[in-house]
């Protein structure tokens, strides 16, 4: 996207025009609709039957084509006025409104196909199957690949081709986890029947959590309405340094989650309190032993990434440090949004999607105060500090509130733990930065950009690790373990 694209009038309208349907997603699917049914699922899957849940499934998965067909058909046809409210700063460019408007359309339709994908992920992951499920999402950004490569030429406004690959990709989130659902003896049969019980369940369920999520995503489109008014490509550099802090979350992060939640929620249906306490500490522990060091190495090397990943094509040095400057504020965030997304699923697995839902709204509350005067400061990045400290504040409030479901949480053993897992990232990153890198044998800009990373990634690996030994930091041997065993 960067190389063919660079940040501008294009990149600004495709990442506006999707990300409407993307919050939908994480409301009615990745987000909500996960975290509601798999505990339902597996309740039913442990007290009752495999028939029986799988019946569930067939009903859910009714409710979602009805449902989320109509949510995609009014975005069709609403597209004008969602777009007018969410990038309004786009009417004063010339081609900038209508091309958002068309690219929102096209892309509604994931909306549907991503919540399908979604549903078919938590049954998987209630069968303790996680490897296709985890490889869905890698279809999407390869139908979106290989659409930009393969389309690019044919189009007189090329952009379209994202969204024609948004499209492809989304197929593909489905149709990779069809055989895996054959073997665990699941055939959908059309059921649309609203008043099962179960369906029920999962609904009381999410409806907290999709209110939750619905106020952070006002916060998000607020960030939208606001980065339309100001420099040119700043929803660009938005964009590309998130997906770069997303990148560490989505590998570490959302796996540790994702596999937590069936773990807790069975160990909720078997009422193992002392298995409980356990399952968080090492939850929690082990994903901050991998985030905080990736969120170091964002902020201390982002230079480094951004002009290996982005700085080619069209991306221009003036894009590569505007997008590094929004990194560096959106790497002290990823602490906070990974915490969310290991311990909500705790919430979750009790059936309380309420705390997380008041919580998150108390969150972004703060992330709107925050705004005003974080833009004054820091321009368009202003808009990323303010979403990560208000995710660093969403994440200590579940913590701390987590106790009230009778899961003891030693606040002092933990921060003491977090602070030396701390330390040893930042010692470690700072370090790995005076190496150099830059030998005389290295010909060309991608051989000495290549090496820019390996070697401070590697160096600072292992600083890490030897840091964290010194330190006697928890888990340490268990990250060892794993990443030996492969």
């Amino acid at each position: 996207m960067a190389y063919f694209f660079g940040a501008g009038m294009a990149t600004d309208a495709f990442v506006t025009a999707f990300r409407i349907p993307n919050l939908l997603r994480d409301m009615f699917a990745e987000g909500a609709l996960s975290s509601a049914f798999v505990p339902v699922f597996k309740k039913t899957l442990v007290n009752d039957s495999r028939t029986e849940a799988l019946r569930l499934a067939s009903v859910v998965l009714g409710a979602i084509l009805v449902i989320v067909g109509m949510v995609v058909l009014v975005g069709i046809l609403a597209a004008p006025l969602v777009v007018y409210i969410t990038a309004n700063g786009f009417t004063e460019i010339p081609g900038k409104f209508d091309l958002t408007v068309n690219l929102t359309r096209i892309m509604m339709i994931y909306l549907l196909m991503v919540s399908v994908s979604a549903l078919l992920m938590g049954m998987l992951n209630s069968f303790g199957r996680f490897a296709i499920p985890a490889l869905s999402p890698a279809m999407f950004n390869l139908g979106v690949v290989l659409s930009v490569i393969g389309l690019y030429q044919f189009f007189h406004q090329p952009v379209y081709t994202l969204a024609i690959g948004v499209l492809i990709g989304g197929v593909g989130q489905v149709v990779i986890q069809m055989p895996s659902l054959v073997k665990i003896g699941f055939k959908f049969k059309p059921v649309i029947s609203l008043l099962d019980e179960g369906l029920k369940q999962v609904i009381r369920l999410i409806t907290p959590m999709i209110l939750g999520l619905s106020a952070s995503r006002i916060n998000i489109l607020v960030s939208t309405l606001l980065a339309s008014f100001l420099v040119e490509g700043a929803i660009s550099y938005l964009n590309y340094s998130y997906r770069l802090m997303h990148f560490p979350m989505g590998v570490f992060a959302v796996a540790i989650g994702t596999v937590a939640l069936p773990r807790v929620s069975e160990l909720v249906a078997r009422q193992d309190q002392a298995g409980l306490e356990r399952e968080f500490r090492q939850t929690i522990n082990l994903n901050l032993l991998v985030v905080l060091p990736s969120a170091a190495f964002l902020a201390i090397l982002g230079r480094n990434i951004v002009s290996l990943v982005y700085q080619w094509g069209a991306f221009t040095e003036a894009d590569a440090l505007n997008t590094t400057m929004a990194l560096l504020h959106y790497s002290y965030g990823l602490v906070g949004f990974a915490v969310v997304r290991v311990v909500a699923p705790f919430y979750y697995a009790f059936h309380d999607s309420k705390t997380p839902m008041k919580i998150s709204v108390m969150a972004v509350a703060l992330n709107l105060l925050l705004y005003y005067p974080f833009i004054k400061m820091l321009g368009f990045a202003g808009l990323a500090a303010a979403t990560s400290v208000a995710g660093l504040a969403n994440a200590a409030m579940l913590v701390g509130f987590l106790s009230r479901k009778g899961i003891p949480v030693p606040i002092t053993r933990l921060t003491l733990n977090w602070v030396r897992i701390a330390i040893a990232a930042i010692l470690a990153c700072s370090l790995a930065k005076m190496i150099p890198y830059q030998y005389p044998f290295l010909h060309g800009a991608l051989p000495v950009r290549i090496m820019g990373i390996l070697v401070p990634f590697f160096a600072s690996a292992l600083l890490y690790l030897f840091f964290c030994l010194i330190l006697r930091v928890e888990e340490t041997t268990i990250l060892i373990r794993k990443i030996t065993r492969g």
